[in-house]
């Protein structure tokens, strides 16, 4: 069921990067709250924050090597962990799929949505894959810094 997850996380991501290169893409941004959230295109040839711009293979190579390390642990230790570290780790997969996708076929990932603080702080473009990874990422950071991941 979890594995499930996965699969529709890597959907609902390519959906929208879909969407946003048909409805967005050399548009204006669609303004959704003035000043606070709207949904532009943007490709992102580097990685969180647009660091690290235009090094493909290397991001290839580490996703790549994320991915099969947590097929790994999910596969080794899937009935030793509770079903919140699992989740964590599905959430993180999907993600980082997702935007592997996106850095394979096209050689940078799709961005779209984008929030800004009054008229002082830009936060960084972002996709639904993005999301999946920081919240996963958080989950399973949370879970070990407590130590309660262990079923």
């Amino acid at each position: 069921m979890l594995y499930l997850m996965v699969v529709l996380i890597i959907v609902l991501d390519q959906i929208s990067k879909f969407a946003a290169v048909k409805y967005l893409k050399g548009k204006s941004p669609y303004v959704i709250v003035e000043n606070f959230f709207q949904l532009c295109y943007v490709e992102n040839f580097g990685a969180a924050f647009g660091i690290l711009q235009n090094r493909k293979v290397f991001f290839i190579l580490i996703t790549s090597v994320v991915i099969l390390s947590i097929v790994f642990f999910l596969v080794k230790y899937s009935h030793s962990i509770n079903q919140y570290l699992k989740f964590g780790l599905i959430m993180l997969l999907g993600g980082a799929i997702g935007n592997f996708i996106d850095r394979i076929r096209l050689g940078y990932v799709v961005d779209f949505i984008s929030f800004k603080l009054g008229k002082g702080y830009d936060f960084p473009v972002f996709n639904v894959a993005d999301m999946f990874i920081v919240v996963g990422t958080i989950l399973v950071m949370g879970l070990v810094l407590l130590n309660k991941y262990d079923s």
